[in-house]
Formats: C-alpha cells, sequence, structure tokens
C-alpha cells in the first residue's frame, strides 16, 4: 500500500482509533525494548561467564547501563500513553453522557485540569450555566458556556474584551478560574463555592453572617443530591 494511502486513511480514522493506535504502538516499542534488553543481558552473561575478561565485563556493563537507560526512557513513554489513553476515556464518556460533541468535551476537560478544576464538576457547571450554548446570554448579562459576567472576567483578566468571553476556551478558562477562586476562599467547600459562583461571595457571606442558608437549590442542580 503506497505511503499516500496510508496518510489518507489515518487522516479519516476517527481521533479516538488514531488515540488507541498511538497507544498500542507505544506499547510494542516498549515490549520490543523489554525483550532485546533481556537477550543483551543473557548473551552478555553468558559471554562474560565463557571468556573471564575484564574487557568483556566492562563491555558488557556499559551494554546494560545503555539497556536500562532505554527501558526508562520506553517506560516514560509508556506512562504518557496510558495517559493520554485514560483521557481519550474521558472525553468519550462525557461525550456521550452529555450529548455534545468529542471536542467540546476534550475542551472542558483540558481547560478544568488545567484550572484545577474536577472535569465532572466542570462539565456539570456548563450543563446547568448554559446548557452547553457557547453563545448563552442570561437576562443579567452573563455570557456563554460559564455564563461568566462580565466585570469578573475583566477582573480575572484586564485584557479580555467582551466578544471574547464568546470563544469556547477563554469563557471555559474564565469560568473555571472563578470557580477555582470561590473553593479556595470556601477551603475546598464545593457547596458554598457553587453558590458563590452563582449569587456572588458577598451575597453568600452577607446570608452566612446574619445566621442563614444561602442555598438556592443551584448546588443541588451541579452537584445533584449528596
Amino acid at each position: 500500500m503506497s505511503s499516500a494511502l496510508l496518510q489518507w486513511e489515518r487522516e479519516q480514522m476517527p481521533w479516538w482509533r488514531r488515540t488507541v493506535s498511538a497507544v498500542w504502538s507505544s506499547v510494542g516499542a516498549t515490549l520490543r525494548a523489554l525483550i532485546l534488553g533481556g537477550a543483551a543481558f543473557f548473551l552478555g552473561t553468558y559471554s562474560a561467564s565463557g571468556a573471564g575478561d575484564s574487557t568483556a565485563n566492562s563491555h558488557i556493563g556499559k551494554k546494560l547501563r545503555e539497556t536500562e537507560i532505554e527501558l526508562k526512557a520506553r517506560q516514560g513513554e509508556l506512562e504518557l500513553a496510558r495517559i493520554e489513553l485514560n483521557r481519550a476515556h474521558a472525553v468519550m464518556k462525557f461525550s456521550s453522557q452529555y450529548k455534545i460533541p468529542a471536542d467540546l468535551a476534550a475542551k472542558i476537560y483540558d481547560i478544568a485540569l488545567a484550572e484545577g478544576i474536577d472535569p465532572t464538576l466542570a462539565h456539570n457547571l456548563v450543563r446547568v450555566e448554559s446548557g452547553f450554548y457557547g453563545k448563552a446570554i442570561s437576562p443579567m448579562g452573563a455570557v456563554g458556556l460559564t455564563q461568566v459576567m462580565p466585570s469578573t472576567a475583566r477582573e480575572l483578566d484586564p485584557t479580555i474584551g467582551y466578544a471574547d468571553l464568546f470563544h469556547q476556551e477563554t469563557n471555559l478558562r474564565l469560568g473555571f478560574r472563578y470557580l477555582r477562586q470561590m473553593l479556595e476562599k470556601y477551603q475546598g467547600d464545593t457547596r458554598l463555592a457553587l453558590l458563590a459562583y452563582n449569587r456572588g461571595p458577598g451575597t453568600v457571606d452577607k446570608i452566612r453572617k446574619d445566621g442563614g442558608d444561602p442555598a438556592n437549590g443551584y448546588d443541588v442542580a451541579v452537584l445533584g443530591q449528596e
């Protein structure tokens, strides 16, 4: 088969099949390295025991060290492949669960992790806030997938313009960053962080200071009954 035809087949292959193929190739490389390393060790040991030559022993030691380095490199490649395979599996799960395009699920997953947010929490927040509709605008003026307020966005990043809030990556980054700030403010209390995300930390703090409960159902909508 020609290289051009092989390239065309790869381009037509779904992204998840390309990922699995890459992982399989990496695993194959690692196994080959293990086999070759074991063979080198066996042959080296056999040679040394027969010859009893210090030069041969030195050569064998060098080869064993080189093999060890190569195996460690292959193990690193295998670990990266494992991480990528887990990512692909998670993205496919979220895409199927929420009936959204895989590329959107991948953006939510990757940006959530980058901003220190659990991907499941991130997907649930976007589901409640915008129904995964990137051009959503609330009556209060909140914008995009995470329904971030323009004023909040400017506090998080003064270079952000209003139009930027309709860019998926920008909106997700700002929304998840704000949620991370709320999680830090309330010392990891996800319920309070979500209520502050929805109602504003000032409102939540005032209600709590007065002895009330700031719950309005938003936390339950995102987290479900716990």
